[in-house]
């Protein structure tokens, strides 16, 4: 039988570059995989030479909507909006204000309704989302973590009754993103050969910093679907450009080197034993879990 994933993710494209061969592996065999977007990605700049075209500028959210649909039929997965407003990435000295109405000033209280519907309906077996920084410290992740979190614990409650009946997610996974010890392997495929690496301005921008593949719990190989994962990354054509460095690697390369996507088993309400190789490792269908009165967390 199959179980149900669903990943929650601040911005379209962020589902591509974060588990993307992962849920499109889950979903080629037979699992029902669930992306969904808290925000429109409205205040997203343009990341793509390409794309800096007057009719995309004047329809951002238009544009943002479409490639989101080609990157899920691409991924094989369902999608949903939260239906939140972009915050942007506040820069400058002193940092600005988030605007008005955004999504991280929203109300947790408010904003973790929509996720707590959906959670009943979908009823998913695994959550994906966010570490407590965000993967990276961009106000909608943090505030996507918040809600993912939050949301765990009221969606299996008696509260909210007019969101549907209560569902307990089994288990719930952070993606993380960047993971140095990847980039320094393959950097050190091509020194091993005596080639030139395409990941020098890469490999100094990180060089030093710390490494959260301390964190991982579970490498899930996905290998076979990196294709999956870069066509749907080039279907996000105004956050993507086809000629930058999330493409200086060749797929041959990164599916010898490290085949695999890396999660963070954050929560667990059902028994597995780290580490893993499986989000669904320790799963139990519906029915049992059910008449076990939807399991109790484990330690």
């Amino acid at each position: 039988m199959g179980f149900r994933l669903m990943a929650v993710h601040a911005h379209p494209d962020d589902e591509s570059s974060k588990g993307a061969a992962t849920m499109a592996r889950y979903a080629a065999e037979g699992h029902e995989v669930m992306v969904v977007t808290c925000t429109g990605g409205e205040r997203g700049s343009i990341l793509n030479p390409a794309m800096e075209r007057p009719d995309v500028l004047a329809d951002m959210v238009g544009t943002r909507t479409r490639e989101m649909a080609e990157a899920a039929e691409i991924l094989g997965v369902e999608h949903r909006w939260l239906g939140f407003t972009d915050s942007g990435l506040p820069e400058g000295k002193p940092v600005p204000v988030l605007p008005e109405g955004c999504f991280a000033r929203e109300n947790i209280d408010v904003a973790v309704r929509p996720l707590v519907q959906l959670i009943r309906e979908f009823r998913p077996h695994v959550m994906i989302t966010y570490d407590e920084n965000g993967g990276y410290p961009h106000p909608d992740h943090i505030m996507t973590h918040i809600i993912s979190v939050r949301a765990w614990n009221e969606a299996a409650s008696d509260e909210n009754p007019g969101l549907g009946s209560p569902w307990s997610i089994q288990k719930m996974y952070y993606t993380h993103g960047f993971i140095r010890s990847r980039l320094e392997l393959l950097d050190g495929h091509y020194r091993d050969k005596g080639e030139p690496s395409p990941l020098g301005e890469a490999m100094a921008r990180w060089r030093g910093t710390g490494d959260i593949m301390t964190r991982v719990t579970t490498q899930v190989p996905c290998g076979e679907y990196f294709g999956h994962r870069d066509r749907a990354l080039i279907a996000h054509a105004t956050q993507i450009d086809p000629n930058g460095p999330f493409f200086a690697v060749p797929l041959e390369v990164q599916q010898s080197v490290w085949p695999t996507e890396e999660f963070e088993l954050a929560r667990t309400r059902v028994r597995t034993t780290v580490p893993e190789n499986d989000l669904f490792a320790g799963c139990i269908p519906d029915e049992q879990w059910l008449a076990e009165g939807a399991g109790a967390e484990k330690e």
